[in-house]
C-alpha cells in the first residue's frame, strides 16, 4: 500500500525526472567525445599533424605553414606621411568591370564612291550595326549627312589599310571585342553578322572571311578577300599592331587585303579561315546582269556578304531581297512558336482557358478598381473624339490619321488572307472605331466595318463586321545618350515685375535654405523689369528697393555669395527679349534654369535639371505642380500638411512654360536661326517664348515632363494683355484651372446655393 501510494505521489513529476536524467547523460557523453577528439590527432607526412585519412592539409604558397583560408576583414590604414589621393571612378560601370561592346564595323570607301555606294551602305545596313565608321583616303567637299567619316589624306590602297588598322587600334581596341572590315561595294547582312559573332569565343585569335590563295605562295596560306568582308578579333588586333610598321616597309602588294593577310601570316602565323567553332562564313559572288528574283541557290540565300555590288540600285534591291527573306523567316518562327504555345496550353493549370489572344502576346490588363480602368478613344475616318487639348471633337490628322488608315488596311488584308479565294472584301465605310493603349501589350483596336463581300461567282453582299486588332509593343531599344554629371553649376534666372513683389521674400528664403545652406553649386541672377513710368521715378522711388535690401541681407549672411541683378525697362516683358539680355552676360557653357517667383527651389529638382539637360542634345521644360486655392479646397478647414497628402490638392500645370533648363550655347544657336528668319521684325518676339525658340529653330530634343519636385503655392497670376493672344489665353486658362478641382468647385457651388436658399 505504501509503495502504491508513493508511486501515485511521484507520477506527476516522473516525466520531469526522466527528462533531466536523459539530458545529463547526453551532455556527459558529448563532453567525453570532445575531449577524446582534441587529444587524438592523426599524423600526416613527415610526422606533422594532418587531417583524418592521412591527407595533407593545404599550405600557403610561400611555404609559411598552414592556412585556414577563411575570409577576414582587413582594416583600412592610410599612411599619414603620404599625401591623400582621391580615388577616381570610371564614367561607366562597364568600363570598371572590363566589359566591351560586341562589334565595330569599318567600311573602306573612296572619294569617287563616297556619295554613291557609301551612302547606299549607310541607308541599308548602317542602322543595324552598333557602331560604323567610314574610312577614305581623300574626302569630298561635302560629307553626306549622318555618316561618320575618317579621311587619311592618301588614296593609296595599302596606305589606307595601314592607317585604318592603326586608327581602329588607337581609338576602339579597348571598347570592342570584334572588328568587321568591309568595302562599300559589299552588301552584308547585318543581323547575320551580329549573330555570327555571338557564337564565337573571344579568347581566340580569329581571322575569318572568304579564304583565298596567294599567287605563287604556300598552299596552306590564305588571306581573307576584302570584297566579302572579314572578321578580326580584339586579341588578334592587339598582337598585330606592333608589326604594322614592319609590314608597311617590308611587304609589297597591290591589293590591301593581300597585304593584310600576308602581314598576319608572316608575323603571327595565322591564316584566314572560312569556318571556325562550327560557324561558317557564307559568301556569294554576284555575276553580272543577275536577276535577284530568280536566284534560288542555297548559297545565295544563306550568304552573309555579297560582292561585287556595282551600283546603288543593286544595293537597294539586295537589301529588299534579304529583308524579305528575314521577314518570312521571322513570320515562320512566330507561327511555330504559336503552335507550340497552343499545344502546351492544355498542360497548364488554367488549361485552354489560359490561352490569350493573340497567341504569345500578354493578356489584357485587368484593373483592380475603377480608377485603373483604361478608357477607349472613339474615332471615325474624319474625327477623333478624344483630343489632346481637351476638346470633345477634333479633326483626324497627322500621325493619328496615318495610324487609323494603316489599321484599316491591315484589317482588310487579314480578312482577305483568311477568306480568299472564297470571298474578297472591300471597305465601304468605317462605322465605329475604338482604340486604347494597354501598357502590358500595346495598342488595341476595335473596328466596326461596313464591307462589301464578293464571291468567286461575282455575287456581292454588304455586311457589317467587327474586328479586333493589336499592335504589340516591339523590342525595347535603349537610346544612347551623352554622359552628364550632377556637378554642373546651375545659373538661376528670376524675372521680377511689380506684381511679383509679394512673393519674392518666400522665393529668397527657399533659395537660401535649399541651396546656400547646403552649399549646392547654384547661383542666382535677378532680372528687375521696370515699367517706363517706374523707371523715370527710380531715383525718387525704387519699386524694387525692398528686394535689393533682401539681397543685401543674404550677401551679408553668406559672405562668399554674390547675387547680381539686371534692370530692364519695357512695357511688354517678352521672355525671349529678357533671355537675350541675360545670355550676353554669361559664358556659352552656362546651364540656365529660367525660374518663376512662385517656384520653390530644392536640390532634388536642381539635380534633375542637370541630368535632363544635355548640351547640344536636349533641353528640359518641366511641368510644375500647382496647388489649388486653399479657400476653395479646404473652405475654412485646417490645411493638410502631412507627407501623405503630398501632391494631392493640385494639378500639373501643362499650360505654363515659364520654367526651363537649357545651355547658353544651345540658346544662342537657336536664337541666331530665329534672327535670320524674322530679320528686323522684333515685334514677333512678343508672341514667342523660349519654348517656341527651341521648338522651331533647333534640332534638339525637347524633354517635357511632369516634375513632382517643382511645387508652387497657389497665386493668382497677372496676365499681361499686351502679350500675344495665345500667351494671354494660356495664362488665363492656367489661372482658371488652378482654382480647384471639379469636385471642389461643385461643392463650393452647392454650399453657395444652400446659403442663398436660406
Amino acid at each position: 500500500m505504501r509503495l502504491a501510494a508513493l508511486l501515485a505521489a511521484l507520477r506527476p513529476v516522473l516525466p520531469l525526472v526522466l527528462g533531466l536524467s536523459l539530458g545529463c547523460s547526453l551532455s556527459l557523453l558529448r563532453a567525453s567525445w570532445s575531449q577524446s577528439g582534441a587529444e587524438e590527432q592523426c599524423l600526416g607526412a613527415a610526422g606533422r599533424p594532418g587531417p583524418l585519412g592521412g591527407a595533407a592539409r593545404p599550405e600557403a604558397a610561400d611555404g609559411t605553414g598552414h592556412e585556414d583560408f577563411r575570409p577576414r576583414i582587413v582594416p583600412y590604414y592610410r599612411d599619414p606621411n603620404k599625401p591623400y589621393k582621391k580615388v577616381l571612378r570610371t564614367r561607366y560601370i562597364q568600363t570598371e568591370l572590363g566589359f566591351h561592346e560586341r562589334l565595330f564595323v569599318a567600311v573602306l570607301t573612296s572619294k569617287a564612291t563616297l556619295n554613291t555606294l557609301a551612302v547606299a551602305v549607310n541607308k541599308t545596313v548602317a542602322h543595324h550595326f552598333p557602331r560604323l565608321l567610314y574610312f577614305t583616303g581623300l574626302r569630298s567637299a561635302k560629307v553626306p549627312h549622318g555618316m561618320v567619316l575618317v579621311a587619311h589624306g592618301d588614296e593609296r590602297p595599302i596606305w589606307l589599310m595601314y592607317e585604318t588598322m592603326n586608327y581602329i587600334h588607337q581609338h576602339f581596341v579597348s571598347d570592342y571585342d570584334w572588328f568587321y572590315v568591309m568595302q562599300d561595294d559589299t552588301y552584308a547582312q547585318a543581323e547575320q553578322v551580329k549573330a555570327l559573332v555571338t557564337h564565337l569565343s573571344i579568347n581566340q585569335d580569329v581571322y575569318l572571311g572568304r579564304a583565298e590563295e596567294f599567287i605563287g605562295a604556300d598552299e596552306q596560306a590564305r588571306y581573307c578577300h576584302g570584297g566579302f568582308g572579314y572578321l578580326i578579333s580584339r586579341s588578334l588586333l592587339l598582337k598585330l599592331h606592333p608589326h604594322l610598321d614592319s609590314c608597311r616597309n617590308e611587304i609589297l602588294s597591290v591589293r590591301p587585303d593581300e597585304w593584310l593577310g600576308r602581314c598576319i601570316i608572316d608575323f603571327l602565323g595565322i591564316t584566314c579561315v572560312s569556318q571556325l567553332q562550327g560557324q561558317q562564313y557564307h559568301t556569294y559572288e554576284l555575276a553580272k546582269n543577275t536577276e535577284l528574283e530568280k536566284e534560288e541557290e542555297e548559297e545565295f540565300q544563306a550568304a552573309l556578304a555579297v560582292h561585287p555590288v556595282s551600283d546603288v540600285t543593286l544595293m537597294y534591291r539586295l537589301h529588299k531581297h534579304f529583308s524579305r527573306i528575314q521577314l518570312d523567316r521571322a513570320y515562320q518562327e512566330i507561327q511555330d512558336l504559336q503552335m507550340q504555345i497552343r499545344n502546351l496550353t492544355s498542360l497548364t493549370p488554367a488549361g485552354e482557358a489560359g490561352l490569350t489572344w493573340p497567341v504569345g502576346i500578354n493578356a489584357p490588363f485587368l484593373p483592380k478598381s475603377r480608377f485603373e480602368v483604361i478608357s477607349w478613344e472613339y474615332f471615325t475616318e474624319q474625327h477623333l473624339f478624344s483630343c489632346p487639348d481637351g476638346s470633345p471633337k477634333c479633326e483626324l490628322s497627322g500621325a493619328n490619321k496615318a495610324d487609323v488608315s494603316e489599321i484599316i488596311e491591315s484589317a482588310l488584308e487579314q480578312l482577305n488572307s483568311r477568306y480568299q479565294p472564297l470571298l474578297r472584301f472591300s471597305k465601304r465605310q468605317l462605322l465605329n472605331g475604338y482604340r486604347r493603349f494597354d501598357p502590358t501589350r500595346g495598342m488595341e483596336y476595335t473596328l466596326d466595318l461596313l464591307l462589301e463581300a464578293v464571291t468567286q461567282k461575282g455575287h456581292s453582299h454588304v455586311l457589317a463586321k467587327r474586328v479586333s486588332l493589336v499592335r504589340p509593343l516591339s523590342k525595347v531599344e535603349i537610346i544612347p545618350m551623352p554622359y552628364v554629371t550632377e556637378a554642373t553649376r546651375v545659373q538661376l534666372v528670376l524675372p521680377l515685375t511689380v506684381q511679383d513683389l509679394d512673393f519674392v521674400a518666400n522665393f529668397l528664403d527657399m533659395f537660401a535654405m535649399n541651396t546656400l545652406d547646403t552649399h549646392d553649386n547654384a547661383l542666382l541672377t535677378l532680372l528687375f523689369i521696370y515699367h517706363p513710368y517706374d523707371a523715370q521715378r527710380v531715383s525718387q522711388v525704387d519699386v524694387f528697393a525692398g528686394v535689393k535690401a533682401m539681397v543685401g541681407e543674404l550677401e551679408k549672411r553668406y559672405a562668399e555669395v554674390k547675387i547680381p541683378w539686371i534692370s530692364v525697362k519695357t512695357e511688354v516683358p517678352s521672355q525671349v527679349k529678357l533671355m537675350d539680355i541675360v545670355s550676353k552676360k554669361h559664358p556659352v557653357d552656362t546651364l540656365f534654369f529660367l525660374a518663376s517667383v512662385w517656384t520653390e527651389i530644392n536640390m532634388e529638382f536642381l539635380n534633375r535639371c542637370r541630368m535632363n539637360t544635355i548640351s547640344n542634345w536636349q533641353v528640359f521644360f518641366p511641368v510644375h505642380f500647382q496647388e489649388f486655392n486653399p479657400a476653395l479646397v479646404y473652405r475654412g478647414e485646417q490645411t493638410a500638411s502631412s507627407s501623405t497628402d503630398f501632391l494631392r490638392d493640385g494639378h500639373f500645370d501643362r499650360h505654363s512654360f515659364a520654367e526651363a533648363c537649357f545651355y547658353n550655347s544651345d540658346y544662342m544657336t537657336a536664337r541666331t536661326k530665329l534672327a535670320a528668319d524674322i530679320l528686323d521684325r522684333d515685334e514677333v518676339l512678343e508672341s514667342m517664348e523660349v519654348f517656341d525658340v527651341f521648338l522651331h529653330y533647333s534640332g534638339l530634343h525637347l524633354f517635357r515632363a511632369v516634375e513632382p519636385g517643382l511645387v508652387q503655392k497657389y497665386a493668382l497670376r497677372s496676365c499681361n494683355p499686351r502679350l500675344s493672344e495665345e500667351l494671354y489665353h494660356r495664362c488665363v486658362v492656367s489661372n482658371l484651372e488652378g482654382l480647384a478641382s471639379r469636385s471642389h468647385l461643385a461643392m463650393a457651388l452647392f454650399e453657395q446655393e444652400q446659403a442663398n436658399s436660406t
